[in-house]
């Protein structure tokens, strides 16, 4: 599907230069002479380079449609991280470096959904919110509630999140895969 080029939005994914990119971060640039454009940080899917480009509305570029599928985390082993199929029970092993960073938030038995091209896999949706332990935490120090104020804690994958004072070690709660802060007690 041609899109117009200041049409890019983050997570789009497009074909350029013959292969596939994810545009990771956009900003509209309008100079005091000529005409507006759209700067794009570009990621490739399939070897992991990064490009900056500029694109204006007059161009049109490629959107490519990714296939999402539902998948099931298994195992790790080494770098490695091996997926199954929910429908045909197929197993694929991607490596860390295709999950990124929300690779340390899979636990045994997760449901993912994985991006497809072409029966490729090139990436993986983790829930939005996973729930997790606190292992170590620092005790509540009396009066300190007064403002909020956050103490840090530290989960049962090795993850640090600042936590609010009434949480303690054993708690179950909920953090945020996108970027590792507390939501909310678990149920």
């Amino acid at each position: 599907m041609k899109i117009d080029g200041n049409a890019i939005r983050p997570g789009n994914v497009i074909e350029h230069k013959g292969s596939l990119w994810r545009a990771v971060k956009i900003q509209h640039t309008q100079p005091g002479k000529g005409g507006a454009y759209l700067q794009v940080e570009l990621k490739n899917l399939l070897d992991g380079t990064k490009l900056n480009e500029r694109f204006r509305s007059s161009e049109k570029v490629e959107r490519v449609r990714l296939d999402q599928k539902k998948f099931q985390f298994l195992y790790r082993e080494g770098d490695m991280f091996t997926f199954m199929d929910l429908e045909s029970y197929e197993q694929i092993s991607l490596p860390e470096e295709d999950i990124g960073e929300g690779a340390i938030f899979l636990s045994d038995g997760m449901e993912v959904d994985l991006d497809l091209y072409e029966g490729k896999p090139l990436g993986v949706h983790l829930p939005e919110q996973v729930a997790l332990t606190v292992v170590e935490t620092e005790p509540v120090v009396k009066g300190q509630t007064a403002a909020s104020s956050y103490k840090p804690a530290i989960m049962e994958n090795g993850v640090r999140v600042m936590v609010p004072p009434f949480i303690s070690e054993g708690d179950r709660i909920l953090v945020a895969t996108a970027d590792s802060t507390y939501v909310k007690r678990a149920d």
